[in-house]
């Protein structure tokens, strides 16, 4: 498996980031990162072994980057300056790094395609975020043990920023023909759970965003894994490895 490190200054962000790519062509996945979490985290704790045999087969290609979280939704002092920044970070990814993998995603293939996105735990939230603003960007997407509202970050306060990186709330105000959801419904949504240590906020914000969902007339996969099943790698490796076939459409 070819494996290739970069980084590049962010106009958005006004720094350097970094990115691993694993793979040389196939549909191009963007992996975010755990709270706080960074690049590398795919590949040290080893989500990389549950995706090798698609890389390898050149089925996908997987693009890994950074997160701000530990300056942005759980950083300290003012919230709107965390927002701000959480937000230029979004900009960062939309504008800059996906171009960028797409070109050479592009390049590999010989045609343009669509990501799917994928995050674990607050990494969920964001995935979320990005395939739900930016459907002509992402087609799929698999978010386990995720939250997807980030009022657990900001507590009572909310501003713009906030709601639209807030899917929980702004798909739950999102008008029943707009024209989105027959987007997200051509491409495949994945929400997973478990029932187990870890899982109580996690739980309670898939089950309430599975009824928007549904009431939205979006077609999504929502799986509520057993008692024993835990906010932790361990599990994530195995529903990774249930979800990646149904999502690539095996």
């Amino acid at each position: 498996m070819r494996i290739s490190y970069g980084k590049f200054y962010s106009r958005n962000l006004g720094r350097e980031m970094e990115y691993k790519i694993y793979g040389t062509r196939g549909k191009p996945v963007l992996a975010i990162p755990c709270q706080g979490g960074r690049f590398y985290e795919f590949e040290d704790l080893h989500m990389l072994d549950v995706y090798a045999p698609y890389i390898e087969e050149g089925r996908i290609q997987v693009f890994t980057i950074d997160s701000l979280d530990n300056q942005t939704l759980f950083g300290s002092g003012d919230p709107r300056a965390r927002a701000e920044l959480h937000e230029a970070w979004i900009r960062y990814i939309i504008e800059e790094a996906v171009p960028l993998f797409s070109y050479i995603n592009t390049q590999a293939n010989g045609w343009e395609i669509r990501f799917m996105v994928e995050g674990l735990s607050l990494g969920a939230l964001h995935a979320a975020t990005l395939f739900f603003r930016y459907p002509d960007v992402f087609d799929a997407l698999l978010c386990l043990s995720g939250l997807y509202t980030n009022e657990y970050c900001f507590g009572d306060y909310h501003d713009d920023i906030t709601y639209n990186n807030s899917p929980q709330q702004f798909i739950a105000n999102m008008p029943y023909d707009h024209p989105y959801i027959q987007k997200y419904n051509e491409g495949r949504i994945v929400l997973c759970v478990g029932r187990g240590a870890w899982e109580n906020e996690t739980l309670e914000s898939t089950s309430a965003f599975a009824e928007i969902l549904k009431a939205k007339g979006i077609n999504a996969w929502v799986d509520f894994w057993g008692g024993d099943v835990r906010h932790d790698w361990d599990w994530w490796f195995v529903q990774a490895a249930y979800f990646l076939p149904i999502i690539l459409g095996d």
